[in-house]
């Protein structure tokens, strides 16, 4: 009874960010001008999916009770390495698979050294993640180079539009990438054994759960993602920069925290990290439309995040339940 009413409170965390999503697209619509016009939906659902994107990798690691301060430099690191290699002449296809493999390394590395040594994934990430910049500075000197193929700028291209869906490929792509996720955690061995690690990694390696594996096989993924979303990135913006990913290390914790996963882990869901995704974008676009300057926005944001956790910090851990 109290697993399902677990599984309960999950839903209603998620519907609570879907509420909250559709509350702020009614609210802004409703005092700034243009804000639900159809091209600044269009504008905020692309820059929601880059955030989502790379929060699905948040959402794995911190689903296990852990955190990833690496994904900003693995965005970075993706994003610069996939246009050097593509500007240098390789096929695309390549440059794509090669960095899913590199970002995948990184990801392994932090997954491994945080359950083998037993360090947090918080000093752990962030460690390997600022050596990823640094080698990333030190190949380029500095001065990344290279482009992204046309095909890909138009795929996340605002303007982008599938026949006569008003939305670039990138939308509905994500679309079935985030249901194939969601029913991986909800419907696979590897899903479940997530979640009951996150809710009792003590109690886990009783249930014939392998730690050390599923920890690094969910960072080696949030890298992937994280890489993933950095490609993406190169495609929005046609050229490298080394720091594209640093504003989201914020907002993928903040879309995971919004979207009711608990940073204590066992508890939320990837929809609901999806909802939060757009919640975020829509909150930051709201407050700007306001007028607020971005010092201000970003403060109202961190209050809110301040909230969540709050509320969502005061409820008694899923192990408890047990």
């Amino acid at each position: 009874m109290n697993v399902l009413s677990d599984l309960g409170a999950n839903t209603r965390r998620t519907l609570g960010a879907t509420g909250m999503a559709l509350v702020l697209l009614v609210l802004g619509s409703l005092m700034i001008e243009g804000f639900g016009a159809p091209f600044a939906i269009r504008s905020m659902l692309v820059l929601a999916t880059f955030i989502a994107v790379a929060s699905i990798g948040q959402t794995l690691v911190v689903l296990l009770g852990g955190i990833d301060l690496s994904i900003p430099f693995v965005i970075g690191f993706a994003n610069v390495v996939a246009a050097s290699l593509y500007g240098d002449g390789m096929a695309f296809w390549l440059v794509c698979f090669i960095v899913a493999l590199l970002s995948m390394a990184i990801g392994a590395l932090n997954g491994a050294l945080s359950s083998f040594l037993r360090i947090h994934p918080l000093i752990v990430t962030l460690g390997v993640g600022t050596a990823v910049q640094g080698i990333v500075l030190m190949w380029t000197g500095g001065l990344p180079t290279g482009s992204a193929p046309a095909y890909l700028s138009e795929f996340v291209s605002i303007g982008g539009a599938i026949g006569p869906l008003p939305v670039p490929w990138v939308v509905p792509c994500f679309a079935v990438l985030a249901v194939f996720v969601h029913v991986m955690l909800a419907r696979t061995p590897f899903g479940r054994q997530v979640y009951a690690l996150g809710s009792n990694p003590t109690a886990a390696p009783l249930a014939l759960i392998d730690p050390h594996r599923i920890v690094v096989v969910s960072y080696a993924l949030s890298a992937l993602f994280a890489a993933l979303a950095g490609v993406l990135l190169l495609g929005f913006t046609g050229s490298a920069y080394g720091d594209v990913g640093q504003p989201y290390l914020f907002q993928t914790i903040a879309a995971v925290v919004i979207g009711g996963t608990a940073l204590v882990g066992g508890r939320g869901s990837l929809i609901g990290t999806v909802a939060g995704s757009a919640v975020l974008i829509e909150l930051n676009t709201f407050l700007i439309g306001l007028g607020l300057a971005p010092s201000t926005v970003q403060a109202a944001l961190g209050i809110v995040i301040l909230a969540l956790v709050s509320i969502y910090g005061r409820e008694a851990h899923v192990r408890t339940l047990i």
